[in-house]
C-alpha cells in the first residue's frame, strides 16, 4: 500500500474519526466546502483509505506535522 504523504497525514488529523469508515465519511462529507487543491488533496487521501483495510487504519500513527513555515 501506498504509504501517506505529509499533506494527506496532516489532512486527516484534521478531522476526529475513530475508525476509517468514520474518517472516510466526514472527509468525503466535506468535499462540497473544500477549495479545488484541498478536494483533490482529500480525493487522493480518501483512495488511500479505502484502499486500506480496517486492521492496516488501525496500525497507523497519525500525527500532524509542522512544517515550520507557519510564521513566515
Amino acid at each position: 500500500m501506498e504509504r501517506f504523504t505529509v499533506e494527506e497525514t496532516n489532512l486527516i488529523c484534521i478531522y476526529i474519526a475513530d475508525t476509517r469508515t468514520e474518517l472516510i465519511e466526514e472527509m468525503a462529507g466535506a468535499l462540497p466546502f473544500m477549495d479545488e487543491e484541498i478536494r483533490a488533496l482529500a480525493d487522493r487521501t480518501l483512495d488511500k483509505l479505502r484502499a486500506m483495510t480496517d486492521t492496516e487504519f488501525a496500525a497507523q500513527n497519525f500525527d500532524f506535522t509542522d512544517d515550520g513555515d507557519a510564521g513566515a
